[in-house]
């Protein structure tokens, strides 16, 4: 979400002056035509009580025309400002902004959400939430993140990320991304490797990232350690490769060198997959993505395109989605992938956000 709406922002910054009131980290963003106002401290109560009254403030000192929040979590500090400036309202909607498991939450933020004058969400599913939930479906634009296509693997990196990890020439699925509940990898091992592994006994799951802070239980392992645990019951510990965080150039690499990108995302109640980036970086290297279709993903993964999408919770499925392009090979996907990931990129956000901002100062002038 950081990185979004940093690319929101100097997206925004080409046509618009644009003023950042953001949490610790984001006075990275400040340029000659960005302006940034970063809060004090990383709490979330003490941020939005500090954002609500720096937004107040700068909205009475520069009546700007539009205010925008990059996420719903803001979105009353966005309509408190827009009313003291008179200027239009808006905000960008992930999956979780609309379905948040909390009754304070649904009383005062979702009748904030509902008020705005647009509302970009981040796939058709986070927007068919929000018109369920009231938002008004002429306020609504569907606006799917961008990837930078820049960052591509090469056969080099490839070889040597192969080296490095001891993988030889196996067939390698790669998953990508924080260990939640809602990623669903530890069903996955249990569920649909091992008949994996009956079929290509050398295939190789290998992980890219680590438990997130807040899917860690109180005197429980995490999904770290449960993956862990499950892969060495079934007898598959050598199939599996737990790397944690790397840095991009590494990440290209392993997109490269990968056979198979697998997105086993759950529909899990209360939690929802809002769009599934990682699918357009994996295409972007050529790489095809087996997801289940849930949530926002089936807008990141083009079936037959950039990959093969299974109906939630069809793990059999999702095996013999797995085993067709891991017989397939990846050369055969490679151009139909980047050619579907060259759709998604920053320019074609940007100039997508800058179309709704324009139609409000076009509306409000």
């Amino acid at each position: 979400m950081e990185r979004l709406n940093a690319h929101l922002a100097q997206e925004l910054a080409a046509r618009y002056r644009v003023i950042v009131v953001g949490p610790r980290g984001c006075s990275s963003l400040a340029a000659d035509d960005i302006i940034v106002y970063q809060a004090p401290g990383t709490s979330i109560l003490v941020f939005l009580a500090w954002a609500a009254a720096t937004s107040a403030w700068l909205a009475l000192r520069y009546r700007p025309a539009v205010i925008l929040g990059g996420s719903g979590l803001v979105a009353p500090v966005v309509r408190l400002a827009a009313w003291l400036a008179a200027a239009r309202a808006a905000v960008y909607l992930h999956g979780l902004d609309i379905i948040a498991d909390s009754s304070l939450y649904r009383r005062f933020w979702l009748p904030s959400i509902r008020g705005m004058h647009a509302c970009m969400t981040n796939s058709r599913h986070t927007a068919s939430l929000a018109r369920d939930a009231g938002v008004d479906s002429m306020t609504l634009a569907v606006i799917a993140p961008g990837v930078d296509v820049s960052h591509t693997g090469t056969a080099a990196g490839a070889r040597e990320f192969r080296l490095t990890h001891a993988l030889a020439d196996a067939p390698l699925l790669l998953s990508v991304g924080r260990l939640t509940v809602r990623k669903g990898l530890a069903e996955f091992v249990a569920n649909a490797l091992p008949a994996i592994v009956a079929r290509h006994p050398s295939a190789i799951l290998v992980v890219i990232g680590d438990d997130a802070p807040d899917a860690i239980l109180k005197g429980n392992a995490g999904e770290r350690d449960r993956i862990k645990a499950l892969a060495a019951s079934l007898g598959l510990a050598s199939n599996l490769r737990m790397l944690g965080p790397v840095p991009q150039a590494t990440l290209d690499s392993a997109y490269k060198a990968s056979t198979v990108h697998v997105f086993p995302v759950r529909d899990v109640p209360g939690d929802v997959e809002g769009f599934g980036m990682v699918a357009i970086e994996a295409a972007a290297n050529g790489l095809p993505t087996v997801a289940f279709a849930t949530g926002g993903v089936p807008d990141a993964v083009a079936t037959g395109i950039s990959g093969l999408l299974v109906p939630a919770g069809d793990y059999p499925g999702f095996v013999a989605a797995v085993d067709e392009l891991l017989r397939d090979g990846y050369e055969g996907h490679a151009a139909s992938c980047r050619q579907f990931a060259s759709a998604f990129t920053w320019e074609r956000f940007g100039g997508e956000a800058r179309g709704v901002l324009d139609r409000l100062t076009s509306v409000s002038s």
